[in-house]
């Protein structure tokens, strides 16, 4: 298979062709931010290093995972955890600041910050996306 996006498939035919388990596993290491911020780690290791760290080591991992793959649609895969990571913090920080802080936080209790928290998490997805494909394309993968 082609790691070129412009395969003449339409976009809903190369979602379909998405690695779903690979979507799952990206997200849930991008999930490593929150956890850590949930569970005091974040505070525990400082502020701005914490998630400073967290973020390049999510980066790697998502352009290594990709990249070492042989994942049809790498940028488009990213780009989904991107966005399937904004989706599942969004879910988690609506069910769990009510209950540690006692009010309502994160992007649903600031609806303006809804369509930038996608956007942020989509673009991110798409940059680590495009990186994949040059390590796919350096080893060769068609």
């Amino acid at each position: 298979m082609s790691t070129d996006p412009g395969t003449g498939l339409p976009l809903s035919a190369r979602l379909r062709l998405l690695s779903r388990p690979m979507v799952v596993l990206l997200t849930a290491v991008a999930m490593l931010r929150p956890l850590f911020s949930v569970t005091g780690l974040t505070d525990a290791l400082g502020r701005p290093f914490a998630p400073l760290l967290l973020t390049v080591v999510i980066t790697l991992t998502w352009i290594l995972a990709v990249g070492l793959s042989r994942v049809r649609e790498p940028v488009l895969t990213v780009v989904a955890a991107g966005v399937g990571y904004a989706l599942t913090s969004l879910v988690l920080s609506a069910a769990l600041s009510p209950v540690l802080t006692g009010e309502l936080q994160g992007p649903l209790a600031r609806p303006a910050a809804l369509i930038p928290h996608f956007l942020v998490n989509g673009v991110w997805g798409a940059v680590c996306g495009v990186c994949a494909l040059g390590v796919q394309r350096l080893r060769g993968v068609d």
